[in-house]
């Protein structure tokens, strides 16, 4: 089971942490990804993590500069630093984890469980 939250309503320009805590799963094994998703849209991939937190991939636009996956095994949580957020950034981010094949991160088909999702509104 994921739970993610760290949402909530933020300026344009501000920073937000989410976190994704897991349990009952081998988290400390299973590379963990971010997506988000607005209202009508597809799911779009933000960034991918392996399990030991050695290598990060991200979505290739914009986001790759502001936003920031790391993970804390100990804790079983992965987390997500996004900075300078736009109202582009307004959606619900979910967090997956069990990915079966790390070439295929930034695809959400590969991952095997999700978080409930925690909505992000960036106000202009």
């Amino acid at each position: 089971q994921l739970q993610a939250s760290g949402g909530g309503l933020v300026q344009t320009g501000g920073s937000l942490r989410l976190s994704c805590a897991a349990s009952g799963r081998s988290f400390s094994s299973s590379d963990m990804g971010w997506f988000r998703q607005t209202p009508g849209e597809e799911r779009e991939f933000v960034a991918a993590i392996t399990s030991n937190g050695g290598v990060t991939v991200y979505n290739r636009g914009s986001m790759k500069d502001r936003f920031t996956i790391s993970r804390d095994n100990a804790k079983n949580t992965i987390y997500l630093q996004m900075n300078s957020l736009s109202p582009e950034d307004t959606a619900v981010y979910y967090c997956a984890g069990g990915l079966r094949n790390w070439r295929c991160a930034r695809s959400g088909a590969w991952y095997d469980y999700w978080g409930q999702g925690t909505l992000v509104t960036v106000s202009s």
